[in-house]
C-alpha cells in the first residue's frame, strides 16, 4: 500500500480515483446479478397476476398492508440514515457517522422483526402453504401461487436485508476503530449501495403484494 495525498491506496492502483472507481464498478456488477435473481421472480409474479388478476386480487386481500406500510417506512429512513452516514464519514466526522450507522442497524433489526410478526400472524391464520402445515386459504387454486411468490419475495429480501444488517454491523465495527479512514469512507458508502439496492427492491415488492 502506498499513501497519496493521506490516502493509503493499494499497489494494484495507480491513483485514489482509480481504486475507488475500481470498488463501485465491483459493487456494481455484483447488485446487477442481484438484480436478475429478483427480475426473474418478479417476472415470474407478474405473468401470473396477468393471468389471474381478481384471484390475486382476492388472496392479496389477506395482506396486513398496515405492517407493510410501516416497514416501507422503515426502510426508508434507513436509506436516509445510510446517505447521511456516508455524507459524516467523508468529513471524518466519526462519532457522527457511528450514530447513523447504528440507528441504520437498529432500523434494519426493526423491519425485519415486524416482517417476523407478519408471518407469525400469517402463520396462525393457515396462510403459509408448507409441507406439514394446513393451508386454510379457501379461494381459488392460482391463489396459493400468490402465497407462494409473496413467501418467496418476502423471505428472499429479508434474507438479504440481513446480510446487509450483518454488513453494516462488520462496517460500524470498523469505523469504531478508526484505523485507515478514508478506507472506511469507502467501505460506508460500498455497504450503503448494497444497502440502497435492498430498499429499492422492497419499494417494487411493496406495492406488488400489499396494494395489488
Amino acid at each position: 500500500m502506498s499513501p497519496q495525498a493521506g490516502v493509503t491506496i493499494q499497489t494494484q492502483f495507480e491513483t485514489a480515483a482509480q481504486q475507488r472507481e475500481a470498488d463501485q464498478l465491483g459493487m456494481w456488477l455484483f447488485l446487477a446479478t442481484e438484480a436478475l435473481l429478483f427480475g426473474g421472480i418478479f417476472a415470474g409474479y407478474l405473468g401470473y397476476r396477468v393471468l389471474h388478476p381478481e384471484t390475486f386480487a382476492a388472496a392479496a386481500a389477506h395482506m396486513k398492508v398496515g405492517l407493510g406500510t410501516l416497514n416501507t417506512a422503515v426502510l426508508l429512513t434507513s436509506s436516509l440514515t445510510v446517505a447521511l452516514a456516508h455524507h459524516l464519514v467523508q468529513q471524518g466526522r466519526r462519532r457522527a457517522t457511528l450514530v447513523l450507522l447504528g440507528a441504520t442497524i437498529a432500523l434494519g433489526c426493526a423491519f425485519l422483526a415486524i416482517k417476523a410478526l407478519e408471518y407469525t400472524l400469517e402463520f396462525r391464520e393457515g396462510l403459509m402453504p408448507l409441507p406439514g402445515l394446513e393451508f386454510r386459504y379457501d379461494g381459488p387454486p392460482p391463489g396459493q401461487m400468490f402465497f407462494n411468490l409473496y413467501y418467496t419475495m418476502t423471505g428472499l429480501h429479508a434474507l438479504h436485508l440481513t446480510v446487509a444488517v450483518v454488513m453494516m454491523a462488520v462496517i460500524f465495527v470498523l469505523v469504531w476503530r478508526w484505523r485507515t479512514p478514508d478506507r472506511q469512507a469507502r467501505q460506508v458508502e460500498m455497504a450503503g449501495l448494497y444497502w440502497h439496492f435492498v430498499d429499492i427492491v422492497w419499494l417494487f415488492v411493496y406495492p406488488a403484494l400489499y396494494l395489488v
